[in-house]
């Protein structure tokens, strides 16, 4: 869909159309949270849409020390949309931070370095494009209570889909007993799918945010859908993915519903993710198709492939950027933890859609989730991607059987590499292996990314006792 504004003179003659009262600055930090800082509109002008908007960066997470704290939100004015929640009409602003001290896009600014990573390879001669389609998968619950304290911790979630409530007595309705169960949900008609008009309004207003909404779906598990929408270059796919995920959490909000895109929510149950598409191109052609190779795939996405899977460890600290990542990625939940590649075949980590043409064919990585911060998670995969390109590597595959009957054993007898399987292994691994995003990445980026997970999500994690722990060993 196109934008809404192309420039300066356009945005004011868009808001001035639509009687703007607000403009809402937004911008991502590294673990992909969205922040906002509001103007009145009277308050903006071309100059400081040009020079961009002072604000602190020491109170952002993992970012500026309160000595150096002053920075600039740099609004990128094509990306500018209406608010469809707000009171009052407000435009909102998507931004890239400027480090006033080193004179320069700020370097742990994820959308300023997924913009580096398309640079860098255009710089080397790879492609001048590069295009992502990320399937966000998430829940709708109507409850969400937890608790974290010193002597006790816990959780409990609900839904009205759940098998759970099977013999639930309701004070003002009836028990419809219409429910999908464990792992049932896939394509399900109403009264069973009970999102419906939910999914249909937020297709619809995702729509007027300017996403191209394809299709909208129940998905596997209970109170889980999904929406597509259509790809994008590695820039506004990313930005998409702030706004489809803005889109889902307040239509559900409103509804009196509460969304959610965590990996793992339910125990038993098939978990969210965000399945990636992926191609490079150049020239106006797609570099990843060969007409008559396996899967139509060129040997150029094989060693594109390649260079995630060999990179793997370190990719997860990103793409799977939480704790909860690691409790999806097993096996039988649709969640492939094996670093081969397939056609069609979903229980490998990469598959090659069936029946893409020469404009279509792309390869389709499953591991990833949305706790990733989208920008920095589609520049590491295309920086491994490269590398493995530079490096003419080849991936383990094809393989087309049912990957999730294989054992251990066999997995190894096979040399097939495997996810890690916990954020300290991916964080570790990203210590150890990072040489393939230093054209993009700097040391200063990697080691506060990987110290402030660290600090963040592992050492608390690791240092809570557990309800199944309990049941395990409190007996001992």
């Amino acid at each position: 869909m196109a934008n809404f504004v192309n420039n300066i003179e356009e945005f004011f003659t868009f808001c001035e159309e639509n009687d703007v009262q607000f403009v809402d600055l937004r911008f991502t930090d590294i673990k992909g949270a969205w922040h906002h800082l509001t103007y009145r509109y009277s308050a903006v002008n071309s100059e400081n849409l040009e020079n961009g908007f002072p604000f602190d960066g020491s109170s952002i997470e993992a970012w500026q020390p309160i000595n150096k704290s002053d920075m600039i939100l740099k609004p990128d004015v094509p990306t500018a949309f209406l608010d469809p929640f707000t009171a009052d009409p407000t435009v909102i602003l998507i931004c890239d931070i400027y480090d006033i001290y080193e004179g320069e896009l700020y370097e742990k600014c994820p959308r300023s370095i997924a913009k580096k990573a398309l640079k860098h390879a255009e710089e080397i001669g790879i492609a001048d494009a590069a295009y992502f389609g990320p399937e966000n998968e998430f829940f709708i619950f109507d409850d969400v209570k937890f608790v974290d304290g010193i002597n006790e911790a816990g959780y409990k979630v609900d839904t009205e889909e759940g098998e759970w409530n099977s013999n639930t007595s309701y004070e003002d309705m009836y028990n419809t007993a219409h429910r999908p169960g464990t792992k049932g949900g896939y394509f399900p008609v109403a009264p069973t799918d009970s999102m419906v008009d939910m999914r249909a309004e937020m297709m619809q207003v995702l729509e007027q945010v300017g996403l191209e909404v394809v299709l909208g779906h129940h998905e596997v598990a209970q109170g889980q859908g999904e929406i597509g929408i259509v790809f994008s270059d590695i820039i506004g796919a990313s930005d998409n993915v702030q706004k489809y995920k803005y889109v889902v959490k307040m239509i559900a909000h409103l509804n009196g519903k509460t969304a959610t895109f965590m990996p793992k929510p339910l125990y038993g149950d098939n978990g969210n993710g965000m399945h990636v598409h992926q191609s490079l191109w150049k020239k106006g052609k797609n570099l990843f198709y060969q007409e008559g190779n396996y899967g139509n795939l060129s040997e150029l996405a094989l060693n594109y492939a390649a260079g995630i899977f060999k990179h793997a460890k370190a990719v997860a600290a990103f793409t799977n950027a939480s704790t909860n990542s690691y409790k999806r990625l097993i096996p039988g939940f649709e969640a492939p933890s094996i670093l081969t590649y397939s056609s069609q075949n979903r229980s490998a980590a990469c598959r090659i859609p069936y029946g893409a043409g020469e404009k279509a064919t792309r390869i389709e990585m499953r591991f990833p989730d949305s706790t990733a911060c989208p920008y920095l998670a589609f520049a590491v995969m295309m920086m491994a991607g490269l590398d493995g390109i530079k490096n003419k590597m080849t991936p383990v595959g094809p393989m087309d059987e049912d990957l999730f009957e294989l054992t251990l054993d066999e997995i190894r007898e096979r040399g097939i590499q495997q996810m890690p399987h916990t954020l300290r292994e991916a964080l570790e691994g990203l210590i150890a292996d990072n040489d393939f995003l230093k054209p993009v990445f700097t040391d200063e980026m990697i080691n506060t990314y990987q110290a402030y997970k660290f600090e963040r999500d592992v050492f608390p994690d690791e240092g809570r006792p557990t309800a199944y722990e309990f049941k395990t060993t409190y007996q001992c």
